[in-house]
């Protein structure tokens, strides 16, 4: 069948997360791009919650953007509150977390994609992929009978293969409430040897917020000094002019309505069989997995600025309506709430992620990528950067130059690429700081040191984002000459020392070693010393830069032992593994480290050091091996 349009460079199926950021990063590196969905009005549409960012995710957001994505910016024009995390931890922990207003993110995230001259979009429904006798893709078929051909095509169906929605004993084809199930793809992949599987996912109901008794509830407020994902936003509103959210409880009253509906749960009765997401629990399975508990917390979440419709975020559940109905009017507070949209579950085809490499592509097919919970993971902030990643190595690939794979060290968004490919995965797997070893080099504050360089090189940072970069660059450089050499006097910093019931100075000292106090800040010494406050000031007057300065001269030692670390992994990383090994042929591997290295395929030593089940002493032999 001929096709009625063009060749394009890089096809992107979905407009979710992962989408957006996969198209957008393709198009700004030159490549003539299509979108294809099934909805073009939801584009970017915030599925569950109307939030971004959180512990682990917001550093994903701020890499995002570092290397020139749209999440952070689009999260920050659109957001409702704005708060930071871990605030009292230490600032390998800080996270900043966004709420937004749900209507408002998917139009200027549409917005930032029409920006893009060599993005084009199509409403329709892909069915098959395009493969030859090399199995190579070069192209698609969708459900009008169009063939669309490209170089590259990206995958990134969020829930949408196959999706079967459930409400209690009520089940029915969806991707997500109000949108139909995509089908063809998954069948088309497995005739080519791919292997799926199933997981689930949920959402709560949504509630009238007019019809909440708030004095029952406790304010949440929004942060006064509130900061932005994006490195090229400048202000954000104060609490004043934010939106509050809600914190409210169930009790033993609720939990026992709930129960009454555990016969008819689908969680329960065998109708769903796949695997929800570990650290984001339903309801029904918090009271069933921890029935010692007599109360859970729950945050009503705001929509928007102009809808009084709110998310009532640690409520999922897929009990029938008339439970959910009940239960919810027990909560205190909730007396007289009115149930906007029930809250369902849903279960959806993945491709367990052993089958793509580091770059996105995937080991079966060339010129085939796939991005976001197709492989596995849960959240818009994991899909969103595998979209990133997947649009820059398409790109990449159509102009012929080598993928980039960002190390463990350099970024979150390599520790998940890595956790997926090396690790796999057989339950919705989502970001934490836990699964950084070296996260006190992968801040939030350093995205951009990091990673811009990068995006720039890469081709999808603008110009206007490297000057202030660069600027930015500039001015720490200066700054960390200024401190390093400036010395504290006791006469103008012991009353500063003494108010915070920390040892005054008997003799001048260097900054450096002042600051490492854990009683005083950067800020509180600028505040007490007007000379060090006019020095500072002649450089930078940036909040984030001066904190930056801080944050390495506080945490040097730890800084200095995690790169020391991150070079020892490196050199291993360096060892690079010939492309389809037979590792049937090293007769020293143990059995199950032949098996896993086998289904694996890792291209570096460091990557099959991580793998489960392949042993110091596998590894050894493998170096071995390849040495002779």
């Amino acid at each position: 069948m001929s096709s009625l349009y063009s060749h394009f460079d890089v096809i992107v199926i979905g407009g979710g997360h992962a989408g957006s950021e996969a198209a957008a990063a393709s198009a700004q590196m030159g490549c003539k791009t299509l979108m294809i969905t099934m909805n073009l009005n939801a584009i970017g549409q915030m599925s569950c919650n109307p939030a971004m960012g959180g512990v682990a995710k917001g550093q994903l957001v701020r890499e995002i953007d570092a290397l020139g994505g749209l999440s952070g910016i689009v999260s920050d024009r659109s957001g409702v509150q704005f708060r930071m995390l871990n605030r009292s931890k230490g600032p390998a922990m800080w996270s900043p977390r966004s709420q937004n207003d749900r209507a408002l993110y998917a139009r200027i995230m549409r917005e930032e994609l029409e920006k893009k001259e060599n993005l084009y979009f199509r409403q329709d429904n892909v069915t098959s992929i395009l493969v030859n006798d090399k199995q190579e893709v070069y192209g698609v078929e969708t459900q009008s009978g169009q063939q669309l051909l490209s170089h590259t095509v990206i995958v990134t169906s969020g829930t949408f293969l196959n999706g079967i929605i459930h409400i209690g004993e009520k089940q029915y084809g969806g991707g997500r409430s109000g949108e139909r199930a995509s089908t063809g793809i998954t069948e088309c992949l497995e005739t080519y040897g791919f292997i799926s599987g199933r997981l689930k996912t949920g959402t709560p109901p949504r509630i009238d917020g007019r019809t909440i008794d708030y004095s029952k509830l406790e304010v949440q407020y929004g942060d006064e000094d509130a900061q932005p994902f994006s490195f090229l936003t400048d202000d954000l509103p104060p609490a004043a002019k934010q939106m509050t959210c809600w914190i409210g409880y169930t009790n033993n009253d609720v939990h026992d309505v709930l129960r009454t509906g555990f016969d008819r749960s689908p969680m329960f009765n065998g109708r769903i069989k796949s695997t929800g997401p570990r650290y984001c629990p339903s309801i029904e399975d918090k009271i069933n997995r921890f029935a010692e508990r007599d109360r859970h917390q729950l945050f009503l979440e705001p929509e928007g600025w102009d809808t009084y419709e709110m998310y009532l975020n640690g409520f999922s559940t897929s009990l029938p309506e008339d439970v959910q109905y009940n239960a919810l009017r027990t909560i205190p507070g909730f007396g007289n709430a009115f149930m906007i949209r029930p809250g369902y579950a849903i279960e959806y085809d993945f491709f367990p992620p052993h089958q793509i490499k580091r770059s996105m592509e995937t080991k079966i097919l060339s010129n085939l990528f796939f991005a976001g919970q197709i492989n596995g993971t849960t959240g818009y902030e994991e899909a969103a950067c595998q979209g990133l990643m997947a649009g820059i190595n398409a790109a990449r690939k159509v102009a012929g130059q080598e993928a980039l794979v960002l190390k463990r060290s350099e970024a979150y968004i390599g520790v998940l690429v890595d956790d997926l490919v090396s690790k796999g995965t057989d339950e919705p797997y989502r970001m934490f700081t836990s699964r950084a070893e070296h996260r006190i080099l992968l801040r939030q504050d350093n995205a951009d040191l990091r990673l811009t360089e990068i995006g720039y090189r890469m081709g999808i940072v603008t110009e206007e984002r490297m000057q202030r970069f660069t600027l930015k660059k500039e001015n720490i450089d200066k700054l960390h000459d200024l401190l390093t050499d400036y010395s504290v006097r006791p006469e103008v910093y012991n009353p500063l020392l003494e108010s915070r019931e920390t040892t005054p100075l008997r003799q001048t000292m260097k900054l450096p070693k002042l600051i490492t106090r854990p009683q005083i800040s950067i800020f509180d010494m600028i505040e007490a010393d007007e000379n060090l406050r006019e020095s500072v000031y002649a450089i930078t007057n940036d909040r984030d830069e001066i904190e930056q300065l801080e944050i390495r001269f506080k945490y040097a030692g730890y800084i200095q032992k995690e790169f020391e670390m991150a070079e020892e992994l490196n050199k291993k990383e360096s060892m690079v593994i010939p492309t389809n090994l037979d590792y049937t042929r090293i007769k020293s591997l143990s059995t199950e480290g032949r098996l896993k290295l086998s289904k694996v395929q890792p291209e570096t030593i460091g990557q099959a050091g991580r793998i489960s089940g392949v042993s110091a002493s596998d590894l050894a032999v493998l170096m071995v091996y390849l040495k002779n």
